[in-house]
């Protein structure tokens, strides 16, 4: 920050040298005025250092400057995301694979056209080639130990892990899954998984056949079937009549006879 006022000095002197004074027509005017003004204004003696600014920016400082790039100049996209339970995360729409010692936190990246970069507090901890949305990128050193066959998971071995829970579950996973960028819809079918774990396969199977019969391909609409079932069942359990007490007598005991008739007898009765 020492420089700072050095710095914004210039802007002083283009105030008071170029504006001051002058009338412009429109922005235009000021912009055609001003392209010929610089020559003007390096070639006077600098108030400071007593020099031509022209001459030590042609002996000293251009030399120094490295070639202007050929193309133009990439503005990168950075996002704060999360790494998830799967040693990936999402950038712009695709997948990228993180160490896997650093799963729960909370990561910045930077990515361009060619490169995305993942910083953890300030330190790079991976780069990967960029990919389009719906692509994926995983190294197989950021698996933990003994997982690495996660990054080589295909399709067909999901919709077979999903299946064997039933066979509408497996039709169901392979619908999130038929698309042009199936990797997007990985987690989703992870989702499906755990809820025919949860809420039990017969239960996942008798949900994913009514979504099918009405297409509807969404587990989170599977999520609240599953939910919606589970609290009536408990609210069947509950209000269901509570078992024989143990000193009940039976209703049949307290049933009037039939065909009895009465006789007064000395002011009392008997049949």
């Amino acid at each position: 920050m020492r420089g700072k006022p050095r710095v914004e000095a210039g802007v002083k002197f283009v105030q008071g040298n170029f504006f001051a004074g002058e009338s412009f027509l429109d922005l235009a005017d000021a912009r055609s005025k001003m392209a010929g003004w610089p020559g003007t204004a390096n070639a006077r003696v600098h108030g400071t250092t007593r020099q031509v600014p022209a001459v030590i920016f042609a002996a000293q400082e251009a030399p120094c400057l490295l070639p202007a790039p050929a193309g133009r100049y990439q503005v990168p996209y950075w996002a704060q995301v999360k790494v998830h339970v799967d040693y990936h995360i999402q950038v712009a729409r695709a997948l990228y694979s993180v160490p896997w010692r650093h799963v729960g936190a909370r990561v910045m990246a930077r990515a361009d056209e060619h490169l995305v970069k993942i910083y953890l507090r300030d330190q790079l901890i991976k780069t990967h080639p960029r990919k389009h949305p719906g692509g994926r990128s995983t190294d197989v050193a950021d698996m933990p130990p003994g997982v690495e066959g996660y990054a080589t998971r295909t399709v067909d071995r999901m919709v077979a892990q999903a299946a064997s829970y039933g066979p509408a579950t497996g039709i169901y996973a392979r619908r999130l899954l038929d698309g042009d960028a199936p990797w997007m819809m990985m987690r989703s079918v992870y989702r499906l998984i755990g809820l025919a774990k949860r809420y039990g396969p017969a239960a996942a199977e008798a949900a994913c056949a009514r979504a099918l019969d009405v297409d509807v391909i969404n587990v989170s609409k599977i999520e609240s079937m599953l939910v919606n079932a589970t609290e009536k069942n408990q609210a069947v359990q509950a209000a269901a009549p509570a078992g024989t007490g143990r000193f009940a007598r039976d209703p049949a005991e307290y049933a009037t006879a039939t065909g009895i008739r009465l006789q007064v007898v000395d002011g009392g009765s008997r049949p």
